[in-house]
């Protein structure tokens, strides 16, 4: 059954005949090459649009790359005050995908929030030859929870509807009843991709070639400039603290001779020396710094993250937090 009862749907003229337009929603919304009367079409559609594969293989490990909450999300208007730009997808691979100043929606499709659709495409209570759209009903009904977050304010709607993210008849009052029913999804309901929240692409790239034998997840760059670009500024921080370090050690080298041939540059001897073991010092002391603030960052981050991962084993088996 749908995750919505047909009071909270959100389209209920998917399948309503019109005399003027008999031919109207005779094809699958926003695919006019799949009919509706094309069940195994459909389906493959489906199957396409919301199911991912290699997200599914990195699931069992997502929780080393994100935080392992379904309800990590922000909301839209959250999205804006973090200066990201919200980007339209229609690949299920990178929805709620982030990096940098960018993440990634796939609009939220007409026919997902039409009550007869689930019963008539997505009731795996039905018999069937394979178990496939199992997961694909999954996968939808997470797909259709994560709006559940990235909309909890009516300025989260409107920005929605200025991205075209939702049907553009929908209205405010019944949006907030269609995800009012939404809440009530838990994570044995989807897919194991979704018992997570947003993902950065930078970690998905890195672990990659480790989970998916492939060199990245994405390659969102794809001009040779745009990827040595990239790493231009650790190479210039390198290169200046070397140059930093050398030219500290050559002048301390230099003034060391200087004492010893002209005994009259005394006290610019001591400055140079001490400038220089100074300056040896202080780049020491902020590489070592950036170090530290690196390895602070990572242990941090993997604590909290074996903590969360701890609590929901807890909580799986039944055992009370304190």
């Amino acid at each position: 059954m749908a995750p919505f009862s047909k009071a909270h749907q959100l389209v209920d003229d998917l399948f309503t005949a019109n005399s003027a337009d008999p031919a109207k929603h005779v094809h699958l919304p926003g695919h006019p090459c799949v009919s509706l009367q094309n069940t195994r079409g459909v389906e493959e559609t489906l199957n396409n649009e919301f199911y991912c594969q290699e997200l599914e293989r990195m699931a069992p490990h997502l929780w080393i790359m994100a935080t392992s909450c379904s309800s990590n999300i922000n909301p839209l208007h959250r999205q804006l005050v973090k200066d990201r730009e919200i980007i339209i997808t229609e690949d299920p691979r990178l929805h709620l995908v982030w990096m940098n100043n960018r993440i990634f929606v796939k609009p939220l499709p007409r026919y997902l929030c039409s009550h007869e659709f689930w019963e008539r495409f997505l009731d795996t209570s039905q018999d069937r030859e394979d178990n496939h759209m199992d997961n694909v009903r999954k996968a939808a009904t997470g797909f259709l929870r994560t709006y559940r977050y990235l909309i909890r304010h009516e300025s989260d709607f409107r920005i929605a509807l200025e991205k075209h993210l939702v049907p553009e008849d929908a209205k405010w009052d019944r949006f907030c009843h269609f995800a009012r029913a939404l809440q009530n999804i838990e994570d044995s309901a989807t897919t194991q991709r979704y018992a997570y929240g947003e993902l950065r692409l930078t970690r998905l790239n890195l672990y990659a070639p480790m989970l998916l034998h492939k060199f990245n997840y994405e390659q969102i760059h794809g001009q040779y400039g745009d990827i040595f670009g990239r790493l231009f500024g650790p190479i210039l921080f390198i290169f200046a603290l070397v140059t930093t370090l050398l030219n500290s050690m050559q002048v301390e080298l230099t003034v060391e001779q200087l004492v010893d041939d002209q005994i009259q540059w005394e006290k610019f001897w001591y400055f140079c020396r001490w400038f220089a073991i100074i300056s040896l010092a202080a780049t020491s002391i902020i590489t070592v710094g950036f170090a530290a603030l690196w390895l602070w960052m990572f242990v941090d981050e993997w604590v909290y993250t074996l903590r969360r991962r701890a609590e929901k084993r807890r909580v799986a088996r039944g055992i009370p937090m304190y």
